[in-house]
Parts: C-alpha cells; structure tokens; sequence
C-alpha cells in the first residue's frame, strides 16, 4: 500500500511542476550542416549543380527558441565553389530569420539574405528533424533562396541541406 501513495506523490509533483517535465525557455541551440543549391533559374539561365560546378555552402547558426512555438535565428554561411582547376570562397551570407515550429519535427524557417557578393533577398526553408537523441538532433531541410541585386538578374534557387543541431 505504501507504494501506491508514493506513486501518487510522484504524480501529484510531476504534474505540477513543470520543469519536471518541460523545457524552461528561452532555449538555445546550436546548429551545423552542408547546404547544395541544386538547381538556380533567373530569366537568362537555368545553371545546375554538380553539373559544370560544384557549389556548396556550411550553414552555421544559433537559435534562440522564445517557446516552443517560435524563436529567432541567425546564420552565416560560406559558400564555396569548385570549377575546373579552381575553388574558392565565393561568398559570405548573413541570414537573420524567425523560427515557426510547425509540429511533427517540422520547422519553417522565414530568412533575411545579406550575402558579401552585394546580393540580397530573402530565404523561405522547410525543415525535418529526422533523428532526435537527448544530445543532439539530425535534420534534413530544403532551403528556397530568392536573390536580387549586384547587376545581376533576380534568381530562385532550390536546395537540399542537412546537419546536426545541439
């Protein structure tokens, strides 16, 4: 019978204190990936990845979770690309943005583009948790940049990025 009440009480403390149970926030977490832009279409070209060049970039933020809902994010990314005999850093972004979590491991990333090239524009990202552990998360995510600026004529890129968030 004595285990039944301290069962009870166990119950009674779990439901009513929180941080048993839940995570105090504002929360922040780190992240790291390897983002490919795998296909790019302005109104003069459609230039593809993997194809003629091989771009990519390493993603690397903070996130600064205000609840479970919604946070802020910011990101910078250097950007390299290889092409025949020659690789270099082709560009630094910065990449300021909101966080909305949509449920089920599903994130929607909403991100302002400074990039060093004197591009601009805005990124929309989808992202997936797809291996949660109490260290570290695996994600995938399919980032839709959009570029203006520099004389250059306005783009929309897809992407496929993946990483670890801790």
């Amino acid at each position: 019978m004595t285990s039944i009440k301290h069962l009870f009480v166990i119950i009674f403390f779990a439901l009513n204190f929180p941080a048993f149970s839940q995570t105090t926030y504002p929360k922040i977490t780190g992240y790291f990936g390897v983002m490919h832009p795998l296909v790019t279409f302005s109104d003069q070209a459609t230039n593809v990845n993997f194809r003629d060049y091989y771009a990519v970039g390493f993603p690397t933020g903070i996130n600064i979770w205000k609840s479970s809902k919604i946070g802020f994010s910011f990101e910078v990314v250097p950007n390299i690309k290889v092409q025949g005999d020659s690789d270099k850093v082709t560009n630094l972004l910065f990449h300021p943005g909101v966080l909305i979590a949509l449920g089920k491991g599903y994130t929607f990333a909403g991100r302002a583009a400074f990039e060093s090239s004197g591009r601009y524009g805005f990124t929309p990202v989808i992202n997936k948790t797809v291996i949660k552990s109490d260290n570290c998360s695996y994600f995938v995510a399919v980032p839709l940049p959009v570029r203006f600026g520099n004389d250059h004529p306005a783009t929309f890129t897809v992407g496929f990025q993946f990483g670890i968030a801790f």
